[in-house]
């Protein structure tokens, strides 16, 4: 399956002198799409990758080693793309790059992938300001698997879409094996072996926390309270350790792609809420509740659109969720360019009321669309984002305008 970084991230190589970071959580598919991107630039056998023990050996040698192993002392058409995988793990890792960018940056295109978000470590080394831009890879999402993407467009034209597929999704989730497997036993044991592989290697070994276990319970205690405000002293008790350290913990399992937090918008709303943040999961077939779950599914949704629109540059977006002192709440609000551009509220079926508190909060925030979005229901080739009042929409209509 070729994902919808391709076509993009081959224009913006070619036109960019720029390193890409390309992060995203572990086995989201970013080795597949670095391979997709090798193919097209003709440079296959140009790929390093720092958990291979060779590789790492050649890496600690050296640009120089590494050019002449791979057979690039050579004069090319094409300047031929380089990748390095899991270079983060390196401690050098930034001067390492930052040298061989200044030294060949006119003869090759640089690709950095990593598991964890490339700005975590930070620690030490010349910085990199001005030689790369980074990108985020997701999983896959109800727009993706209809086909190619338009980047140039923020919305995408209204499509038909498989309603088993958009069932599929929700279930198993939208990491790429299990989800073209799509066998519950094999998800099974990926999913177990991805989360011991998370915590026990990749976390433990760069963060240097020994409270695994402990750490293992916040993880459950966050997949139970999917979507819930984030008490972070009422976490604090539940696990026995002190509040800077849940903080510290969460930020961790942030950096590496576990779970995200959505802030609340409070401009120009006298009670709404200011602090509590709301999480959610990166991966939302974690969840047993099902009503958490399509709230997790749509929110994912549209952080992944949220990125998408600000790695490629088309201004600045934010998700947000809306609620007041006194009860009243959206499940979510993304601006743009910090003006308030759509609330999204989602019922898990379409019969239900249209919330009063979108047009109550359209109305004070000044935002343009008001979803009330649910699942499971047929696509309407039409855009929604033409309509101005509240509206109910399928989340396949809605979700498959984004990305």
């Amino acid at each position: 399956m070729e994902r919808s970084w391709v076509v993009p991230l081959t224009e913006l190589i070619q036109q960019n002198r720029q390193i890409v970071l390309l992060s995203g959580p572990r086995q989201v598919g970013k080795t597949t799409l670095a391979r997709q991107l090798l193919r097209v630039f003709e440079s296959d056998n140009n790929y390093l990758n720092w958990d291979d023990v060779n590789h790492r050996e050649l890496i600690l040698k050296g640009p120089d080693e590494i050019i002449q192993y791979l057979g690039l002392d050579r004069l090319f058409r094409e300047k031929p793309l380089l990748v390095f995988d899991e270079l983060h793990k390196y401690s050098q890792w930034k001067n390492f790059l930052k040298g061989f960018f200044d030294r060949y940056e006119n003869e090759f295109h640089f690709l950095v992938t990593g598991s964890a978000r490339l700005d975590l470590y930070r620690k030490g080394g010349d910085s990199l300001m001005g030689r790369y831009f980074h990108y985020r890879l997701h999983p896959l999402s109800i727009r993706e698997l209809r086909g190619p993407l338009d980047s140039d467009q923020l919305l995408q034209p209204p499509l038909s879409f498989d309603q088993q597929a958009e069932q599929q999704l929700l279930q198993i989730g939208g990491f790429p094996e299990p989800f073209i497997q799509a066998n519950t036993r094999f998800y099974n044991r990926w999913q177990k072996l991805r989360q011991e592989q998370l915590l026990q290697e990749d976390i433990r070994d760069a963060t240097h926390i020994q409270e695994i276990q402990q750490l293992q319970l916040l993880v459950m205690l966050l997949t139970k309270q999917a979507g819930k405000e984030t008490k972070y002293s009422t976490l604090a008790r539940s696990i026995r350790v002190s509040v800077d350290t849940i903080r510290r913990w969460l930020d961790v399992l942030e950096s590496f792609y576990f779970c995200y937090r959505i802030r609340p918008w409070h401009t120009n709303i006298a009670t709404a809420l200011r602090k509590e943040p709301r999480t959610y999961l990166w991966d939302w077939s974690l969840i047993e509740d099902e009503g958490q779950r399509a709230e997790n599914f749509v929110a994912s949704h549209l952080l992944k659109a949220v990125h998408w629109w600000n790695d490629l540059g088309h201004g600045n977006f934010q998700l947000h969720y809306l609620r007041t002192k006194d009860g009243k709440e959206v499940d979510f609000m993304v601006s743009r360019d910090s003006d308030p551009w759509f609330l999204v509220e989602v019922k898990r079926s379409q019969q239900a009321t249209l919330n009063p508190n979108l047009a109550w909060f359209q109305e004070k925030t000044g935002a343009t669309h008001a979803f009330q979005v649910y699942l499971q229901g047929e696509v309407v080739e039409a855009d929604c984002f033409s309509v101005k009042r509240p509206i109910k929409v399928s989340a396949s209509t809605l979700l498959g305008q984004l990305v």
